[in-house]
């Protein structure tokens, strides 16, 4: 019994990682996605038709079709030939169809082991839960997209950054569980630590949401200098605040939106290097906060580079990708500093 129970311990956490890879593959390829302007390419929701691609001329011609009398076809690609409506189409049909694989691959393992038993109840509420994120995330999806349809030639900018911010809320959540289920030597340090250490993964969801307002509004690819920005290190008041309502500036403004993106980046450089230097003195979880100080320097120069190149697809999803690893090394580090429970996966 004892060894069946440790098989199914060893599969629930390969089952967890498995999931949170497939949905750092999803999010990569959603970037490939919004940077190949592919997003708009089918512009119906059918969940489980959806599944399949146009299967025949007469097919691939009526998708083509719909997507010409929608804003961005006739604004942005007016004479686009099928062969290049069909690649933009693929990266959006993918996007699509690793959202459906990740859901089957969440559920279908989560009912077995609910069936097989072993799971205590607040586990089984948090995967819940995260579940019911999941489908929530299906039904933004489709929000944003729809807000490209009439009015837009692009998807609304805000409703791109809840739709992204919320799959790496997702994969977070993931990443927590399946490290607290992980045995290993908790180091909690004194309790700054801990309030620090959660201060800066609050402050990188923060940092991810902004840098999704700056893909959505494409603000990457203008002001391409650094540090200086619209020719000085601060601009001016005037320019950053012009739209009114003056929150509109946080979501509309591209020189406020990347403006912001940097400082969140500076704020949080220099968090870290002092919560590393903490770390340090008091001994605790050491090698993790030095590890998420550099993964932080690391994305900021990636940050820099992509600017100053405007946003090549290469240099875009290498941003990415390193976001996706600051986020895993933030819930990493937290995780070890934070106070243990008792087991919730009965062996």
């Amino acid at each position: 019994m004892a060894g069946s129970s440790n098989a199914r311990f060893v599969a629930l956490r390969i089952w967890l990682f498995s999931v949170a890879g497939l949905i750092v593959a999803m999010v990569l390829v959603g970037g490939a996605t919004r940077l190949t302007g592919s997003g708009l390419s089918i512009v119906e929701w059918q969940l489980v038709t959806g599944t399949l691609p146009p299967l025949s001329d007469q097919h691939w011609l009526e998708a083509f079709s719909a997507y010409q009398q929608i804003p961005q076809y006739r604004q942005l690609n007016a004479g686009m030939t099928l062969a290049e409506f069909k690649t933009i189409f693929w990266w959006e049909w993918s996007h699509r169809l690793l959202g459906r694989v990740i859901g089957l691959a969440y559920l279908v393992p989560f009912l077995w082991f609910i069936w097989r038993g072993g799971l205590d109840r607040t586990l089984q509420r948090r995967l819940w839960l995260i579940f019911a994120l999941g489908a929530l995330q299906g039904a933004v999806g489709w929000w944003m997209v729809s807000s490209g349809l009439t009015q837009r030639v692009e998807v609304a900018q805000e409703r791109l950054a809840i739709h992204l911010t919320l799959a790496l809320a997702i994969f977070a959540a993931i990443v927590w569980t399946l490290q607290r289920l992980c045995s290993y030597n908790k180091e909690r340090g004194p309790k700054r630590l801990r309030i620090t250490a959660a201060a800066l993964l609050a402050l990188v969801f923060v940092q991810l949401f902004l840098g999704a307002l700056v893909a959505g509004l494409r603000a990457g690819q203008i002001y391409n200098t650094w540090p200086l920005i619209d020719g000085a290190l601060l601009p001016a008041a005037q320019r950053l605040w012009f739209e009114t309502p003056w929150w509109r500036n946080l979501v509309d403004n591209q020189l406020t939106v990347q403006f912001n993106h940097r400082l969140m980046a500076y704020a949080l450089c220099a968090l870290a290097l002092l919560h590393a230097l903490d770390a340090w003195r008091c001994r605790a979880a050491t090698s993790s906060a030095l590890l998420l100080l550099g993964a932080l320097l690391l994305q900021a120069g990636a940050g820099v580079l992509t600017l100053l190149y405007q946003v090549p697809i290469g240099l875009g999803l290498l941003h990415q990708g390193l976001a996706v690893l600051v986020l895993t090394l933030a819930v990493v580090h937290l995780v070890r500093l934070w106070p243990p429970r008792a087991p919730q996966f009965h062996r």
